[in-house]
């Protein structure tokens, strides 16, 4: 990406040593503290950094959305010359909408549920523009075509749960244009979303910056992502601006230790557990009011010295040796090498397998189909009143006991439905799910012997919707032991949370801590915890990291990676993070609307020959590790409906390499290629190898 000039006649944007607080119970509790930035006019920004560490508080600083108990406690938010912090209620009502708009990351919860899309996108040039209902809504239809939605009048009459994640935010981003912005805040705009759904919307915002002249501020943890779409980044940490630079120079050169650790956190689709494993920042962020007296960072730095970094707090600097408008907050990093050389593989042993001995799991022609039922009088008469949704259909792999498998694809493709049928929650309608030995797949979970339900078992998504926040966690732990592991005396019990504590890196005097009073990155270790306590040998992993910071995602992700080295268990890794899946998986399994497009070891689907669908995923992912310019593959809509599916190749009606009407008509043959790799493709793989992406593995 080009680096914008350094100089430009006036900012559009300036926060010039920016200080927000709370006030709470607890007494005044600063947010953000001394905090400086500059947004140029067409320029996209990058604010990043740790879950607490103040960059959303920016955000609602610039808006002056603090709430009652917020409150800016020193420096200025100039725009466009204006001090935004001087205005009253009526002045900024003018501002808001229509000079600076925002993006919020969860776009469900940013529209109401009981109103129509159309209706609450009218409000915006009615209120702001005194628009009358005919002029506003032909202004909304204008906007929803701008962001690509198809079809705008259906999506006008649509409530937004009847549409998909994608098209709200598309719809919310129409929203935030309808004013025509100058400046468009985005807070985690693409966190909730699939890879391909991600670079459509990445691709249409940065279409439509480019059209209007509209600045960018993104505020992501998602270093990938803020690597393709910004012009300069900003690292935040605690509250204040760590490391800034232009995009190019920051993620070439990193300078101060806290963005090269964010670095090394990142799993890439260059490396794998064995070449470069992941390497957590050690610690916490700490505090707003329990903030250390000289570097904020210190505590968590392997080049903090006592004298210099823990007693003095540095000042964010430019120095001759660092290129034009790169700042550091450090007084080491001259003695930093910021060079990121894959790290040595610790010696990790992964548990031995004979060729001859048979999987854990065996899954074989697998269908789980759905019936809807239609109640209507005409239906009654008819043979038609019952669709059926095929969720799953004739899905066939297999998986080694100690190796990890992942399914990964799009929402929609029938991952979650699968480890519901896995697990019991679910039953089969057609074809086995053969667990050592014994057939599973119609036995729900509560028809299910212990010594089954003990062997296979789950880790969620989200830890906050799974832990019962009126119990401490030790009690939540025991529970599970005591239902799983056999021996239900009080002291055993005891011993057996202390041992799965330990598992999982847990203080022990934590066992008397609410959910509450943990952070999410340990919620979501209990959570692995709980899952361990019946001394499980399959454990299905359902995005056990999406929603963490990448800090506590490596953390995790190699907490995971241990106990596997240690006990031999199996995984199967439910994931559309393709990054992640890279470095932890052996073997990977591609769904699309419940059907295999692909599957083979991690390294013969990463590598070519792709299925077009794997090549479309594959380009989709924002990645800091890959030093070729990828072609993105963004894919047109969303996919089809599984109640109404398409003829032939169900990834036709999407597919950017599609041959003729062979693909619209004929279900593709599934090609067997070396070593098992196997593609659903019409197009033969001698073919597929001429991969319009570069290999992103290294030789």
């Amino acid at each position: 990406m080009d680096t914008v000039p350094t100089e430009t006649p006036t900012p559009l944007l300036e926060l010039k040593n920016l200080s927000v607080s709370y006030l709470t119970r607890a007494g005044e509790v600063p947010a953000v503290v001394d905090f400086s930035l500059t947004l140029r006019p067409g320029e996209s920004v990058g604010l990043v950094g740790e879950s607490g560490c103040g960059k959303s508080t920016v955000a609602m600083a610039i808006m002056r959305y603090l709430g009652r108990n917020g409150k800016i406690t020193g420096g200025s938010i100039h725009f466009k010359g204006c001090d935004l912090a001087t205005l009253t209620k009526k002045e900024l009502q003018h501002v808001r909408g229509r000079e600076i708009a925002m993006v919020y990351q969860e776009p469900m919860t940013a529209l109401n549920p009981s109103l129509t899309i159309g209706r609450q996108l009218a409000e915006v040039p009615m209120v702001q523009d005194g628009l009358d209902a005919s002029a506003a809504r032909a202004r909304v239809m204008e906007g929803l075509a701008d962001v690509h939605l198809p079809d705008p009048e259906r999506i006008y009459s649509s409530y937004p749960h009847q549409l998909s994640g994608g098209q709200v935010q598309r719809a919310l981003i129409s929203m935030a244009l309808l004013g025509r912005p100058s400046l468009l805040l985005l807070d985690e705009p693409t966190t909730a979303l699939d890879v391909t759904i991600e670079a459509g919307i990445v691709n249409l915002i940065r279409e439509i910056s480019a059209r209007t002249g509209t600045s960018l501020l993104y505020i992501s943890h998602n270093l990938g992502l803020i690597h393709d779409t910004c012009d300069r980044v900003s690292v935040m940490y605690s509250g204040e601006v760590v490391e800034q630079a232009p995009s190019a120079q920051l993620f070439e050169v990193p300078r101060h230790p806290y963005t090269i650790g964010l670095f090394q956190c990142m799993p890439t689709l260059d490396a794998d557990k064995a070449s470069r494993p992941l390497k957590p920042i050690p610690g916490q962020l700490p505090q707003p009011n329990e903030r250390p007296t000289g570097c904020n960072f210190a505590p968590r730095c392997s080049f903090a010295e006592t004298e210099t970094c823990e007693a003095n707090a540095p000042l964010l600097a430019g120095a001759d040796e660092l290129e034009a408008g790169h700042q550091v907050r450090c007084f080491k990093w001259q003695d930093i090498d910021s060079e990121l050389e894959p790290a040595i593989a610790a010696a990790r042993i992964t548990t031995k397998q004979t060729s001859d001995a048979p999987p854990i799991l065996s899954v074989e022609d697998l269908d789980k189909s759905y019936a809807i039922y239609d109640r209507s009088l005409g239906a009654l008469f008819s043979r038609e009143g019952t669709k059926y949704i095929r969720a799953n259909e004739g899905l066939t792999f297999g998986v080694e006991r100690g190796k990890t498998l992942a399914v990964v694809g799009e929402s929609g493709c029938g991952k979650s439905t699968f480890a519901k049928v896995l697990m019991g929650l679910e039953t089969a309608t057609g074809g086995k799910i053969i667990f050592k030995g014994e057939d599973v797949s119609r036995s729900p979970v509560r028809r299910r012997r212990p010594e089954q339900l003990a062997s296979m078992q789950m880790v969620f998504q989200d830890p906050s919707k799974t832990l019962n926040p009126s119990h401490t966690i030790g009690r939540q732990i025991a529970r599970v032991v005591q239902r799983l592991d056999g021996d239900r005396t009080r002291k055993n019990i005891s011993g057996r949370v202390e041992q799965l504590l330990d598992l999982v890196n847990i203080p022990r005097e934590m066992a008397t801590r609410r959910p509450r009073q943990l952070s999410g990155g340990q919620k979501q270790r209990i959570g692995i915890a709980r899952a361990f306590a019946g001394n499980p040998e399959l454990v299905v992993a359902d995005e056990p990291v999406s929603a963490l910071d990448v800090s506590v995602q490596a953390a995790v992700t190699e907490l995971l990676i241990e106990i596997q080295r240690e006990r031999g268990t199996t995984y199967i890794f439910v994931s559309h993070d393709l990054g992640v899946v890279r470095y932890l998986a052996d073997q990977v399994v591609v769904l699309y609307l419940g059907r295999i497009m692909e599957a083979g070891t991690t390294k013969q689907v990463f590598e070519a020959p792709h299925h077009p669908y794997t090549e479309a995923l594959l380009s989709a992912v924002p990645d800091i590790g890959s030093k070729a310019d990828r072609e993105r593959i963004v894919l047109p809509g969303s996919p089809p409906s599984a109640l109404n599916p398409p003829g032939g190749c169900p990834f036709h009606t999407r597919c950017p390499r599609k041959i003729g009407s062979i693909c619209e008509t004929e279900r593709p043959a599934e090609q067997i290629g070396p070593g098992g790799h196997r593609i659903a493709c019409h197009i033969m793989v001698n073919d597929l190898s001429a991969s319009q992406l570069p290999d992103p593995t290294p030789s």
